[in-house]
């Protein structure tokens, strides 16, 4: 559903070499800044990279809230509206979150595309992929929802259950899996032959421990994080599917109302935050995986035979997003010269440092 049918029904030290501007009051700036998250988790370190940076960068001219939490929305079509209506100036979602107003964000959901981090994080810096979608998503929304940048929340997502390791896609027959709530991620589980269930972040460890669901697909910062062992999840397989993009997003018309120099000092300060979500995830995962192992938890890596399986399994996500997305065709084919582009540069990369 386009966002136009919803609005209807660090340090100081750091801070030393940037760029500095004198505060007038009569235009300061304060952005109210929300994450539907808690303070482990990679959304709140990039918000307090943030927060640091433009306040100092600034020299006082624009401050920054944090509501970490649901204290100002609850979920991602609620958060969106605020930040399409001003009344939350900055937002971050999944592409499950942002997936009713913007379909098209769930490009980030389709699995096995992107090989890994350096790949990853050179379509998001390196091409002209967030650019395309920063202009759809403004015209989408009325020029109220300016995309600002695409950051990493939690890592890989892959497959973790409490009944079996999973080391093919008939493993996965019978098992049922909680999805976020959008519907490429059930075609995608529907297509390797589990059950789809949506259910809402905050209840997935009530689900799992109640047997509501059996499994889930997440990264293992935020199955730690959540405490998800506990409840009985003990099998995760690293198949690593898809690259969980954190989808920052502002006001439009706050970020216009700056001039120039508060404008350079906001666009910096999401580029000091995209990089401290893609560190995050990495330092965080190895406690992690230990933290896991320790309690009785079951890791398994597919050969590379078993995930060619999976990939063959999920071919008919792709045939879906392109028919039931509006302009899925086009922007699955943008996401894939993206992908191609940034393979050719990191692998240049790669054979320069090797020689």
């Amino acid at each position: 559903m386009k966002l136009t049918n919803i609005l209807k029904a660090g340090a100081l030290a750091a801070v030393t070499a940037l760029p500095t501007f004198a505060m007038a009051d009569a235009h300061a700036i304060n952005l109210r800044a929300t994450a539907n998250s808690n303070e482990n988790d990679e959304d709140y370190d990039g918000l307090v990279v943030f927060k640091n940076y433009v306040e100092n960068a600034s020299n006082g001219a624009i401050t920054v809230e944090l509501f970490i939490g649901t204290q100002l929305c609850g979920n991602g079509e609620e958060c969106i509206q605020g930040v399409a209506d001003g009344s939350i100036d900055i937002y971050v979602t999944t592409s499950g979150g942002a997936a009713s107003a913007f379909p098209y964000i769930q490009i980030f959901d389709l699995p096995y595309l992107m090989s890994d981090d350096r790949i990853a994080e050179e379509v998001l810096t390196g091409t002209n992929l967030t650019d395309n979608l920063r202009r759809r998503m403004l015209a989408d929304s009325g020029d109220t929802v300016r995309l600002m940048t695409i950051g990493n929340t939690g890592g890989w997502r892959s497959f973790a259950n409490t009944e079996r390791r999973v080391q093919q896609p008939s493993d996965l027959a019978g098992l049922k899996l909680r999805t976020i709530q959008a519907d490429l991620a059930v075609e995608l589980t529907q297509a390797l032959g589990a059950s789809a269930t949506p259910i809402a972040w905050p209840e997935l460890f009530t689900s799992l421990q109640t047997g509501v669901v059996e499994g889930t697909a997440n990264g293992i910062t935020d199955i730690m994080g959540m405490k998800f062992p506990e409840a009985g999840l003990q099998y995760l397989t690293l198949d690593g599917h898809s690259y969980m993009g954190a989808i920052w997003v502002m006001n439009n018309a706050k970020f216009q109302e700056m001039d120039d120099d508060m404008k350079r000092v906001v666009v910096d300060g999401f580029a000091a935050l995209q990089q401290a979500t893609f560190a995050s995830p990495k330092r965080k995962s190895i406690e992690a995986y230990e933290a896991f192992v320790a309690g009785g938890g079951d890791v398994y890596v597919p050969t590379p035979a078993e995930k060619q399986a999976f990939q063959e399994a999920a071919q008919p996500v792709y045939e879906w997003f392109e028919s039931n997305v509006d302009g899925g065709g086009e922007i699955l084919a943008e996401f894939r010269a993206a992908i191609a582009e940034a393979e050719e540069r990191v692998n240049a990369r790669r054979a320069a440092e090797l020689n």
